[in-house]
């Protein structure tokens, strides 16, 4: 297995990625790309500031409440893109929260707040429970992947709503896969569609496709029907990314929201990744993340290290050393949700091993599954480093830091609040 000789990712990454002539991958070439003197951020911020404008000029011409939509979780980036709209362009966002149902204290503490804080309307669509079970283990017994209802819905209810409400632009934060693997470039501008969401987001699969399935019918899968084409074009709706308009860093950008709004991240050792800040609204997460590392061999230290190492944060042979102690960590929530699946942990073994990656995965001589390579079996090689980046003197595990990322030597102080100072076994619906 060849990996990134800059960051971690392995060359099976999904959904795509891709080495240069020097060994990098298409994620940290898209990085770089976004630092580079000929990004003129100026002219970018000029041109969201047209489309705000003709948010407005729309919105007041057709006596509207709002000027656009934000789609919210109550994480970090949520916080951050209805802070941006409203005090920094004074738009009046309808905030449109699609709620899954496998929620965590933290995050519904964090949804509270960001309302609070805003004061901007709030639309909320909640997924009953017996819908999301039969949903959940149906993907994963077809994708190995319990939370598709997550993405199918955080792509698609906004877009019912704008197309309800008469509201043409919706507001995304970062595009999640040029920032991890490349996917797109800085030039694109690319814009959200019903291809990229179905492709990359819904794994290919329409809602549609799964009634009959595991008992699901048309009434379970309401809330990610997407609007046809005609509704679409009839409103005009767009959905675009702030990051393609703004410089973008989450670490950055969740300090100013924990001093200007009150995010909150935790303050527990996760079992999946150092990072406390993001995703940390989603308890489904660590066995979504686990799932991943089952099939590809790689999880969510990968992904967070790789964005460190590209800040110049830290260092590739620390990321390494953090890959080590949790890429390969079953979760405290594995039980939990095999009962909650009504499944037994080998009946969950069942469904996941064919969907191994036979790149990353074989059987040893005893039939058991062994991961056949990982980035720390690999020699450090001059290839790695000259492809080494300048390194920041605002180092990831510092004691600035303390409260964002889980270090043992300095971990963060333990919150007073439950929600965000023990783990929860369980997840929260409402």
């Amino acid at each position: 297995m060849r990996y990134c000789a800059r960051c971690l990712y392995p060359e099976n990454t999904k959904p795509t990625i891709i080495f240069d002539d020097f060994g990098v991958c298409s994620g940290c070439r898209y990085h770089q790309s976004r630092k580079q003197a000929d990004v003129d951020w100026t002219e970018r911020e000029s041109l969201f500031s047209k489309i705000v404008d003709d948010a407005k000029k729309y919105a007041f011409d057709k006596g509207m409440s709002h000027d656009c939509i934000i789609p919210v979780s109550g994480g970090k980036d949520s916080h951050y893109q209805v802070w941006l709209a409203t005090t920094k362009y004074g738009l009046n966002p309808l905030l449109c929260h699609y709620n899954h149902g496998l929620n965590t204290p933290a995050g519904l503490a964090n949804l509270r707040n960001l309302v609070e804080r805003s004061g901007c309307d709030l639309i909320q669509y909640t997924s009953g429970r017996n819908s999301v079970r039969r949903l959940s283990l149906s993907m994963l017994e077809i994708v190995g992947d319990l939370t598709w209802h997550y993405h199918a819905g955080i792509r698609t209810f906004p877009f019912q709503v704008a197309v309800d409400w008469e509201i043409p632009l919706v507001l995304w934060g970062e595009h999640g896969f040029a920032e991890l693997t490349g996917l797109i470039t800085i030039e694109d501008f690319v814009e959200h569609t019903r291809w990229s969401r179905k492709e990359h987001d819904m794994r290919g699969f329409e809602p549609e496709d799964l009634i009959g399935q595991a008992g699901i019918s048309r009434r379970d899968i309401a809330p990610y029907i997407y609007p046809s084409d005609e509704e679409i074009e009839r409103v005009g709706v767009r959905g675009i990314y702030l990051s393609n308009f703004f410089q973008w860093d989450g670490r950055l950008q969740t300090e100013q929201m924990i001093r200007e709004w009150g995010f909150s991240p935790i303050t527990w050792r996760r079992d999946r990744t150092f990072n406390l800040h993001s995703k940390i609204e989603d308890h489904a997460n660590d066995l979504h993340d686990y799932l991943k590392y089952c099939k590809y061999g790689y999880g969510r230290a990968t992904d967070d290290a790789s964005m460190e190492i590209r800040h110049g944060r830290m260092t590739r042979e620390e990321g390494i050393e953090l890959v080590v102690a949790y890429d390969s960590t079953r979760p405290r929530s594995f039980s939990y949700y095999c009962d909650y699946l009504g499944i037994s942990e080998s009946d969950f073994f069942r469904i996941v091993d064919p969907q191994r990656d036979p790149a990353a995965w074989g059987l040893n001589a005893d039939d058991e599954w062994v991961a056949l390579d990982s980035v720390d079996r690999h020699e450090v090689s001059s290839i790695n480093t000259e492809a080494r980046i300048e390194q920041s003197s605002n180092r990831t595990f510092s004691a600035d830091n303390r409260h964002l990322y889980w270090c043992e030597a300095n971990p963060p102080t333990v919150s007073s609040n439950p929600d965000f100072g023990v783990y929860p076994e369980r997840a929260s619906i409402l």
